[in-house]
């Protein structure tokens, strides 16, 4: 019995003796070094990407630059976290679910300054994000670039998006193809559905193409007037329907109906540059034509209203089609100028070609829209430039208040805000 008890003892001890050497060795090991841990990135930005501002962006549209639905995530969360814009392309560099791999892909298309200390230059204002605007059904096929500017995007998201559909092959064909470009956020898609002359389906067996030109080498090309073909005459050189009434607006259009130089003819973003070395050699303008474009009867500015103004009448006193966008865009949402100055305050304008319109034209302010703050629409309220991030404060006293001066006081403002409000009180 003795014996056995010993025996027992003698195995307790080993036993013991062996964890105790065996947590020594574990724990007198060095530590390891992980591997550094890296995102496994290809090159997946779209070969369609042109500029974008990350702001604009869906989770879907995340997810066609490459990103994964975690990533795409981590990335919409982190945009709440600073603040629920980027305002620097460093800022966005930040955020971990995008590797420095993937930024160095991304970073020449991002639409947002370097640094946060160049976000309020006059060299990005271009970046800050505008309202969309619409009031009435239209066809996007047959809208020009100014046409969008006016719309509400920027000068680089309007030659987006007519890139866009010229590599569709001039038109968009339908809703579902126009909701695919990728400057069009999901929120802009939606204000502008219900306006869209679109079929709301894309035909079966459609296939893009920019490059609708590939039977030239078959078409005979004899010498012609690029102002005086027609539909028809642009088709036989190859065009498609769609190209072919593109080009005729273009010209009949923008151009106030004629080509004047070769320039003219290759700026028509349907006529792409292959096509173009082409017909070139065939293209024959009139001698007389800048002598018909001289002698047609012209705007006689001084005795237009710069409150009814034109896009059309804009581009003929000289302004660009950014300038002119911006400056329609801009009276549209106030309603109307009431003084010279908003005008040249407006962004994206050229500010010397403005100085010389708004010297020559008249200001008449007589149809412009002004309220009390008592009785001003709701709408209006929330809706004017002025007004909108003061709006609620507004409705909200005047259930108490019936004196704008009272309300006025309440609401604190910067007395440049409270300024400018005033320009549209009554």
């Amino acid at each position: 019995m003795m014996r056995k008890n010993y025996y027992q003892k003698l195995a307790f001890m080993g036993g013991l003796l062996i964890l105790l050497l065996t947590f020594q060795k574990y724990t007198s090991r060095e530590k390891e070094d992980f591997p550094e841990i890296r995102f496994i990135t290809e090159s997946t930005v779209p070969l369609d990407l042109d500029d974008f501002n990350p702001n604009d962006l869906d989770e879907k549209q995340w997810q066609h630059l490459g990103f994964s639905e975690k990533q795409t995530a981590t990335i919409l969360n982190y945009k709440k976290i600073v603040g629920g814009t980027f305002t620097s392309k460093e800022q966005f560099r930040k955020c971990y679910a995008v590797s420095p791999e993937k930024f160095a892909e991304l970073k020449a298309f991002l639409m947002l300054p370097e640094t946060g200390r160049e976000a309020h230059s006059e060299k990005f204002k271009s970046y800050e994000k505008k309202e969309i605007t619409v009031s009435k059904r239209f066809n996007p096929d047959r809208f020009s670039a100014g046409e969008w500017i006016s719309m509400g995007f920027s000068e680089k998201q309007a030659e987006a998006i007519l890139k866009y559909r010229n590599y569709l092959g001039g038109s968009f064909v339908s809703k579902e193809k126009f909701r695919e470009c990728f400057i069009i956020s999901s929120e802009n898609y939606s204000k502008l559905e219900p306006y869209l002359v679109l079929p709301e389906k894309t035909p079966d067996g459609f296939k893009h193409s920019g490059q609708h030109y590939s039977t030239a080498s078959k078409i005979q090309y004899r010498s012609f007037d690029p102002n005086a073909l027609d539909m028809s005459g642009w088709r036989a050189l190859g065009f498609s329907e769609k190209q072919a009434q593109t080009i005729v607006n273009y010209r009949d259009r923008n151009l106030k109906g004629s080509f004047t130089s070769l320039e003219d003819i290759q700026k028509c973003f349907v006529i792409s540059p292959e096509k173009f070395a082409e017909l070139r050699p065939y293209i024959k303008l009139s001698p007389d034509i800048n002598k018909k474009q001289e002698s047609r009867q012209e705007t006689d500015f001084s005795k237009t209203d710069l409150n009814t103004i034109t896009f059309k009448q804009l581009l003929e006193f000289g302004l660009d089609e950014r300038s002119a966008g911006s400056m329609l865009g801009f009276r549209k949402k106030l309603g109307g100028f009431v003084n010279k100055q908003q005008i040249l305050d407006t962004y994206n304008i050229d500010k010397e070609m403005v100085q010389k319109l708004i010297s020559t034209c008249l200001l008449n302010t007589s149809n412009v829209p002004k309220y009390s703050l008592t009785d001003a629409p709701e709408e209006w309220l929330k809706d004017h430039p002025y007004f909108k991030y003061s709006a609620e404060k507004i409705i909200f006293y005047r259930t108490s208040y019936h004196d704008d001066k009272k309300i006025l006081k309440l609401l604190k403002l910067k007395p440049e805000y409270e300024e400018r409000m005033k320009l549209y009180l009554k």
